[in-house]
């Protein structure tokens, strides 16, 4: 199959790695896949943004940086639509972006079907956390976005609901959580009983994240073994959490790797006792959790609709109520005095990924057999409509 890949992705963050990683995995079945995208993304640094975009958002009134948004869908369209002509393609997969609208309007000009990975509501998102001059033109937009998509590929069943709410049949939406390469994770190491253990976070260092919470608890702990906490990754957040070791006493016990290259973190997660996931957007499909459970680790994490779409409570994880104060630190303290609790969790969910296919592999396997029931159903139609036209003609 010849799927043409379309992103607005400038950054090498999150939004990379399942890029590359469900690209990886379509060429690996043997399917050609061709990326449309910023011509910056190849080369931006780990972690990094584009200079040009940051630039503009400094300098620019925040409606008219949102205006300049929209028209960059000028060029993106364009470079789209040539794409789509020099290639051929017979599937267009987008991932959805705020004022990003290619793949729709290149699906109809093509007559191919669109397929759009959805992967947070992102005028609502933006609109909470970062501002939005323009709300109701970015609502606007991302609906004609969603609305225009064969098929819509949320990645959970939470921002399925967002969808639906916004008018998208369900019958044209498929959930398609996150992944792994399980690859990465060859075999289930056993969970360890040194002292200290290891409580682990891998991802970008928010304050939202309560990485806070777990330095305070460190600090109160009494019990036996000891415990340090290991941080892979780096961000705004971080600086206030050294500070807050040093004022606690626990410096030593406290370990920030910075950036982590993507071929570590399966090394570095392998050296966690607790996998932790303090807090979570409602409607994410976090990738770190996958990994955690990819890794085998007992994880903490927090009671949510979005989790519990992949986590089972004593289970395959631990799950606290984040509405309740102490929660979080108690389900850490449970799992630090019962390595046989630990090995068991971790077991299972390793064992979920296995039997839920939760992959790279298994994704782009899913999205393959959606894109040519897509295409059969265009077939059909096209051919219907052929008939109809021949028979008027008589």
């Amino acid at each position: 199959m010849k799927i043409l890949y379309s992103h607005r992705i400038g950054s090498r963050d999150g939004q990379g790695v399942h890029l590359e990683a469900m690209v990886g995995a379509l060429r690996a079945q043997g399917h050609e896949v061709q990326l449309v995208g910023p011509a910056g993304f190849d080369k931006a640094a780990l972690g990094g943004e584009s200079s040009l975009v940051a630039r503009l958002r400094r300098l620019l009134p925040r409606w008219l940086a949102e205006l300049a948004e929209l028209a960059y869908a000028v060029p993106a369209t364009w470079r789209l639509a040539r794409a789509a002509a020099a290639f051929r393609p017979d599937v267009i997969y987008e991932r959805a972006n705020l004022y990003h609208i290619a793949g729709r309007l290149v699906a109809k000009l093509r007559g191919v079907p669109l397929l759009l990975e959805v992967n947070a509501p992102m005028a609502e998102e933006r609109g909470r956390f970062g501002g939005l001059a323009l709300p109701r033109l970015a609502a606007a937009m991302e609906r004609f976005s969603w609305h225009g998509a064969s098929r819509a590929l949320p990645v959970t069943e939470v921002l399925a609901g967002h969808l639906v709410a916004a008018g998208v049949p369900r019958e044209r939406i498929a959930v398609v959580p996150n992944g792994i390469h399980l690859e990465e994770f060859p075999e289930a190491a056993p969970a360890s009983e040194r002292d200290p253990l290891v409580l682990g976070f891998v991802g970008f260092v928010r304050d939202w994240h309560g990485l806070d919470v777990v330095l305070r608890g460190m600090a109160g702990w009494q019990g036996s073994p000891g415990l340090s906490l290991v941080v892979v990754g780096e961000g705004p957040a971080r600086a206030g959490l050294e500070r807050l070791a040093g004022e606690l006493g626990i410096a030593d016990r406290i370990r920030f790797t910075g950036l982590a290259e993507r071929a570590e973190i399966p090394a570095y997660i392998a050296g966690f006792d607790i996998a932790l996931q303090p807090a979570a957007v409602a409607y994410a499909s976090p990738l770190k959790v996958f990994e955690y459970m990819a890794a085998a680790r007992a994880i903490v994490a927090p009671d949510q609709p979005n989790l519990r779409e992949v986590l089972d409570h004593a289970h395959s994880a631990l799950l606290f109520d984040p509405a309740e104060p102490g929660a979080f630190w108690r389900a850490v303290e449970r799992l630090a005095r019962a390595p046989e609790l630990r090995r068991q969790l971790g077991d299972n969910a390793r064992a979920e990924v296995l039997r839920r296919d939760l992959t790279w592999e298994g994704n782009a396997r899913r999205v393959v057999a959606i894109a040519e029931a897509e295409i059969a159903t265009l077939r059909r139609r096209d051919a219907g409509a052929a008939r109809v036209t021949a028979a008027s003609r008589r």
